[in-house]
């Protein structure tokens, strides 16, 4: 009887692993807030746009190559409000990047946007030609030449665009 038992509890813990599997919602990040065409980007879908590749040094002292799409070509796609049309007022605005652990960080507008800078920061999805580590991804910001990672968020959920007020 307890062989059955035992085999029973197996069926119905496979059948709840499988449930959890087919029932968990895809990696991807939010891009929204002030934007005309806000729009999540799910794991997968992002291997198929144009990425660019940041050397960068980790908490290991180790150099790194990520691969990941620039966050402003992001924004573009979002229609948020980049090049020729970021002054005045739209100069007050930010970009809050969200991780799942609810970490936040803050960057001005014009320091994402290629015409005020040739600093790369990118939405990363590889480390060293393969998907980032389960602890860092499936998402990470990489901020190019930046001497501190405090801005290197793993785990990315949301990129939110603001006004200051």
């Amino acid at each position: 009887m307890k062989k059955y038992f035992f085999a029973l509890c197996l069926v119905f813990a496979g059948l709840a692993n499988a449930v959890a599997q087919t029932t968990e919602k895809p990696a991807s990040v939010k891009i929204s807030g002030e934007a005309t065409a806000p729009f999540e980007l799910k794991y997968p879908e992002a291997g198929l746009l144009p990425h660019t590749t940041v050397i960068r040094k980790d908490r290991d002292g180790k150099d790194h190559r990520y691969g990941g799409i620039i966050v402003s070509d992001l924004l573009l796609k979002a229609g948020v409000t980049l090049g020729k049309d970021l002054k005045g007022e739209n100069l007050t605005k930010y970009v809050m990047v969200e991780a799942s652990d609810g970490y936040q960080v803050i960057f001005a507008l014009a320091e994402l946007d290629k015409e005020f800078t040739d600093r790369a920061i990118i939405l990363a999805d590889e480390m060293d030609g393969k998907p980032l580590p389960a602890g860092d991804g499936p998402f990470r910001i990489i901020v190019q030449d930046e001497k501190k990672p405090a801005r290197c968020v793993k785990q990315v959920t949301g990129i939110r665009i603001l006004f200051a007020r």
